[in-house]
């Protein structure tokens, strides 16, 4: 009886194991995921019904509902034809140029309308470019394109041009959005590179020849401001040098003004003056006093009174 009931049981292990086989197959036939990166258009029975954004969601399986995913990530794309070919300048210059640009999808509708295709996209893509370029760069004279002074140089404005002529189209066709258009490369063909090269040789020897004569123009300005300076100076140095020179004759009028009345004063100080040149401090002379200067050191040996007039 016991074994009868074992036999009849329920196995809820199993059952919990088809439940979520069950879970996972509905989840994978009824719901989709899109990534950060992409965008995805609802086709039901092939007809666009909506757009999605990134996120887990709903769809009804095959064939009721096909889902179409789209990275709109930024692409860049040089093109694939004609893409270092030979353009002739306004001019008459020919160069060679290579242009690239930078898109994504934006509108997937009109993506999907259009044929869903990257690869059938791009290939319009490059005809344009390939065509905007010549028509823009032909517009311009090369050394608009190639020049020492960048103030002269016009690319910004030529890719500013070309994307104007670009984008709408290749949104409207597509519904891509252009966002830049630049020159990737540009070129000389061989034969007349060196006739450039030349020429710039010969501008960039112009323009250190202009600089040169300007450092000389400055450096004999220097030198002439120099010499001015040294002149005023000279000359303030000797008009001051007279001036003491004028004022020491005058004090030394004075003086021998009075040396003049008393002569023996005269000698005394000349010969007290050679004594403090010849002895240092602490210094022990043993010498003759009738010698001078040394004879003042005697007792009586100067009479500093004038001498008696004789009748």
């Amino acid at each position: 009886m016991a074994e009868t009931k074992k036999g009849h049981g329920i196995n809820i292990p199993v059952i919990l194991l088809g439940v979520v086989v069950v879970a996972v197959f509905g989840t994978a036939i009824f719901s989709y995921q899109v990534n950060e990166t992409e965008r995805a258009v609802v086709l039901t029975f092939n007809k666009i019904t909506d757009e999605k954004g990134p996120g887990l969601h709903f769809r009804w399986p095959l064939p009721i509902q096909k889902i179409q995913k789209y990275d709109i990530r930024l692409r860049c794309y040089d093109g694939n034809i004609g893409k270092l070919e030979e353009i002739r300048t306004a001019d008459g210059k020919n160069i060679t140029a290579g242009i690239y640009t930078v898109y994504r999808i934006q509108d997937l509708v009109k993506f999907q309308t259009s044929g869903g295709n990257i690869a059938a996209a791009e290939d319009d893509l490059a005809s344009l470019m390939r065509t905007v370029k010549s028509a823009v760069i032909g517009k311009y004279n090369l050394n608009q394109l190639v020049n020492t002074d960048p103030k002269k140089i016009m690319i910004a404005k030529m890719e500013e041009e070309m994307l104007a002529l670009i984008a709408p189209k290749v949104k409207e066709l597509y519904g891509l959005e252009v966002v830049a258009a630049s020159i990737k490369t540009i070129g000389v063909p061989e034969t007349p590179a060196k006739a450039i090269a030349e020429r710039m040789i010969q501008e960039r020897d112009a323009a250190a020849a202009k600089y040169k004569e300007e450092g000389n123009v400055k450096s004999r300005r220097i030198m002439t401001e120099a010499d001015t300076a040294k002149r005023n100076a000279l000359t303030q140095a000797e008009a001051k040098a007279t001036r003491l020179r004028a004022e020491g004759d005058a004090a030394a009028a004075q003086h021998l003004a009075v040396f003049a009345e008393n002569p023996e004063l005269a000698v005394f100080l000349r010969k007290l003056d050679s004594m403090k040149r010849l002895m240092g401090k602490r210094t022990t002379l043993v010498l003759d006093t009738n010698s001078a200067p040394f004879d003042i050191l005697k007792y009586g040996g100067v009479s500093l009174e004038k001498p008696a007039k004789k009748n």
